[in-house]
């Protein structure tokens, strides 16, 4: 479903067809909270501030200056950043998503001891990592995206993932 319907009468603002950018958008940046925030309820309530944001200042989106989806991830940056400077100070505790009744018992708890430990590894990143891996493993956006979202190069970005994902990965090995 397309995002624009047509663009408005001074041929600048295009008709946002919110429906579509919720349908799209809003399971991207709830993932990406909820690889910064500590709680699901913060997740929404950050998720929630920033559809509120992006409708009150629609008239400011321009198509010419980048795509929809970078305009509204650094909405989400702003929000997060805003939401930390007042001195909330939340790690990711959880892994985005929830648990669907998994059968049997000894899957979804050792599926809950994945998480708690990739969740302390990700606890240890720095903010800019961390930062780094909830835009592209939280939000699904591409390196160029992010490029354009945090001033860096996009080779600098794939080379910043790709560090800290084989960071990661011998850490994971090294608690088993």
């Amino acid at each position: 479903m397309p995002v624009f319907r047509t663009f408005g009468k001074d041929g600048n603002h295009p008709e946002i067809d919110w429906e579509a950018v919720y349908d799209e958008y809003f399971p991207r940046v709830y993932n990406y909270f909820r690889y910064l925030a500590s709680s699901q309820a913060v997740a929404e309530d950050l998720t929630a501030t920033v559809f509120e944001k992006a409708w009150r200042g629609r008239d400011r989106y321009r198509p010419d200056r980048g795509a929809f989806s970078t305009w509204l991830f650094a909405l989400a940056k702003n929000v997060a950043r805003e939401h930390f400077r007042r001195g909330n100070r939340e790690v990711p505790l959880e892994w985005a998503g929830g648990l669907a009744d998994p059968d049997p018992v000894e899957e979804a708890v050792a599926e809950q001891e994945d998480r708690a430990r990739l969740v302390a590894l990700l606890e240890q990143l720095p903010r800019r990592e961390r930062e780094l891996v909830a835009l592209k493993y939280g939000a699904g956006l591409t390196n160029r995206e992010i490029a354009r979202l945090t001033g860096l190069g996009e080779t600098n970005v794939g080379t910043i993932l790709y560090r800290v994902v084989q960071r990661l990965r011998e850490q994971w090995g090294e608690e088993l």
